[in-house]
């Protein structure tokens, strides 16, 4: 329990000193601070998992690492002689591996067959408004970006619109805590990476980019809280609604 109660506070103290660094634009000691979060929120979940290593284990290990990959970043911009692309594909291929392992986790906790049969307007629906969205939200920056990285871009939007998808379908069909809170964190990671977008590529004011890391620090915590709940609670009877 000391463990946990250390590195629990540990985690609050990092997420406070996170937002502040980003409150002041140290974006490169916030970067620092961000991964040591993720680090430590990898450890603390390790700590109290029982069992052996699940999707969502995986999802913080592979998110981990891209994030010390990516303090690379702030090494190869004080030395102009190196090129930077290559650290942007192997960044975000590793961060959308992450988010493909909590697509998983979702889709591995429903009986597939039995949502498309009760829920196929909501998926239908789901789909056109994810291809709106992702071609909308990424053609924002064409013109930044080359064709390789308009791909990538465009496979990374589709990747968090899929999990939202799935998160916002897993909670119509459970309607529990644990859906709750993945459907919670999946939003915050859309809008995260949204407001993030718009920070990079159409307005480059410091109060989106603070944003964007409250953000990111919400969709963690309720990504954490969904992965140590243990028993399912009902809010309603909506689930035996749709199977009547």
């Amino acid at each position: 329990m000391k463990t946990k109660h250390l590195l629990v506070s540990s985690l609050v103290i990092l997420c406070l000193v996170f937002i502040g660094l980003q409150l002041i634009q140290y974006e490169m000691y916030a970067s620092f601070v961000r991964a040591a979060m993720v680090i430590l929120l990898t450890i603390l979940y390790r700590h109290q998992l029982k069992t052996k290593p699940n999707y969502f284990f995986k999802f913080l290990v592979t998110f981990a690492v891209a994030d010390v990959i990516g303090l690379l970043y702030w090494y190869f911009i004080s030395n102009p002689e190196y090129k930077i692309d290559y650290i942007y594909y192997i960044c975000n291929g590793l961060y959308i591996l992450s988010y493909i392992y909590l697509i998983i986790m979702v889709v591995k906790s429903m009986n597939i067959r039995d949502v498309i049969t009760k829920l196929p307007a909501h998926i239908v629906i789901l789909v056109i408004l994810d291809i709106f969205c992702v071609t909308i939200v990424t053609d924002t920056a064409v013109e930044d970006l080359s064709i390789y990285q308009y791909a990538l871009e465009f496979l990374y939007n589709a990747v968090i619109m899929t999990l939202l998808t799935f998160s916002v379908i897993n909670y119509i069909y459970k309607v529990d805590k644990r859906a709750m809170n993945l459907l919670l964190g999946s939003i915050f990671i859309v809008f995260s990476e949204m407001i993030q977008l718009a920070y990079y590529y159409v307005l480059d004011i410091n109060v989106l980019n603070v944003f964007c890391s409250l953000f990111i620090v919400l969709a963690f915590f309720f990504f954490y809280l969904q992965a140590t709940l243990t028993e399912t609670e009902e809010y309603s009877n909506f689930r035996e609604h749709l199977e009547a």
